[in-house]
């Protein structure tokens, strides 16, 4: 049955607008967000169906492009509109990170490197440079890939904490695996940059390691 032939109280974005949009199933949001149906299925159908499919609104937010366009109904107009929607969330909590900003509470910290890092499909491995008063510089993606020696580079580090003229940074990566304990590798690669920075006088105030919904700090575990 079409969208249009239900009663206007239970239609998903009627129910947005009169109710708040924390009051929707994550069926009827997606629903909103794919705006009509295909031919045999309105919206919130299409919607059931991609949910049934993926298994989870966050699964679905997660999957690879390619993957999505092969859904039933997923197409171009469909897919761009949910990869905004997650961007535009990303970009949001980003703003929690300005320049010359105080350095961020720990929470606040923990809360937005989860929503950077949680949902990576790969290891990154990520820094927050801070000036001589802890306020911040910039936050910058380094490296991609499995975390080790081999790719975290000392110098690159070191070379991009001197040009932003940091005096402490904040690491941070994740575990795709959801788990978040540090490894023995996290820690010989987090004494490792320290002594590198502590040569050119800049302190690694953290390094957070991000699992899911999970997030452990080095500073806390006294591994620094």
């Amino acid at each position: 049955m079409p969208l249009s032939d239900w009663p206007a109280g239970e239609r998903p974005r009627e129910r947005l607008y009169s109710r708040g949009a924390a009051a929707l199933s994550d069926t009827e949001l997606l629903a909103v967000v794919f705006g009509r149906g295909i031919a045999g299925s309105n919206a919130v159908e299409l919607a059931r169906e991609c949910l049934q499919v993926f298994g989870s609104l966050r699964a679905l937010l997660n999957c690879e492009t390619e993957t999505l366009m092969q859904q039933r109904g997923m197409g171009p107009a469909r897919v761009a509109a949910l990869l905004a929607a997650v961007e535009i969330v990303r970009r949001s909590l980003s703003q929690k990170i300005d320049r010359g900003d105080p350095m961020l509470k720990p929470q606040d910290t923990q809360d937005f490197l989860q929503a950077q890092l949680r949902d990576r499909p790969h290891e990154v491995f990520c820094c927050l440079l801070l000036d001589n008063r802890h306020r911040i510089i910039c936050f910058q993606e380094l490296f991609r890939g499995t975390i080790d020696g081999a790719s975290v580079h000392s110098r690159e580090v070191v070379k991009l904490a001197l040009s932003t003229n940091a005096a402490a940074v904040i690491f941070a990566h994740n575990h795709p695996s959801g788990v978040a304990e540090p490894s023995q590798a996290d820690e010989r690669i987090t004494r490792k940059l320290q002594k590198a920075l502590a040569l050119v006088d800049i302190r690694v105030l953290d390094h957070f390691v991000v699992g899911d919904g999970k997030t452990v700090s080095f500073a806390e575990r006294g591994l620094l």
